[in-house]
């Protein structure tokens, strides 16, 4: 009952006035605000010094749980972090942001059974379901780099995570301080038709 419902509420949030003004492709409509919202979203890198409530927060982590996954593990865990200290010693465009959530890989989760190269999949599917919902909620957000390499590391140290939990990436999240106009990507020579 609560998936549906949070379907429900997700599906039913307006765009924001600033979100329904971008163009995108010219194919999508909007109506259709799951698409728009799709072809909409851009990366965002600087934010207004405005805090994002508890309970957005919760939507956008109710948004990164309802991604698909591999066999229905779910091998995620989700570090919120919204003290600015913190944030600053992350660096990068979480050092600006009020919010960051990184999105990590639950080793203990994803050991279990069949299945486990298939984190990395699972957890990036909830980190674009959390970049939609942000865009689709009025907010800005980009996805920073994290795991393999160092910056996974320094997460994991800086946060005092456990070792079972690897930081896939960090997305630093807050309202706009800039809008960049959306890129169309679309590029028909990246599509082959199998008939």
């Amino acid at each position: 009952m609560k998936k549906v419902l949070f379907f429900l509420v997700l599906c039913a949030l307006p765009l924001t006035a600033a979100a329904q003004e971008e163009t995108c492709c010219g194919k999508c409509s909007k109506e259709n605000a799951v698409v728009h919202a799709i072809m909409t979203r851009t990366s965002i890198r600087k934010y207004q010094e405005r805090v994002v409530a508890a309970d957005t927060i919760e939507m956008l982590l109710r948004a990164g749980m309802a991604a698909p996954t591999a066999i229905n593990k779910q091998p995620w865990h989700f570090a919120v972090v919204t003290n600015k200290e913190i944030l600053k010693q992350m660096g990068g465009r979480a050092a600006d942001a009020p919010l960051a959530i990184l999105v990590c890989g639950d080793m203990d989760i994803a050991k279990q059974g069949h299945g486990f190269d298939y984190w990395v999949q699972d957890c990036s599917a909830a980190t674009e379901n959390i970049l939609l919902a942000a865009h689709a909620m009025g907010l800005g957000a980009v996805w920073t780099g994290g795991y393999p390499g160092e910056r996974s590391q320094k997460y994991q140290q800086l946060l005092s995570l456990p070792e079972t939990l690897v930081p896939l990436n960090a997305i630093a999240i807050g309202y706009p301080a800039e809008s960049p106009t959306p890129k169309d990507k679309w590029d028909a020579k990246k599509v082959t038709e199998i008939k």
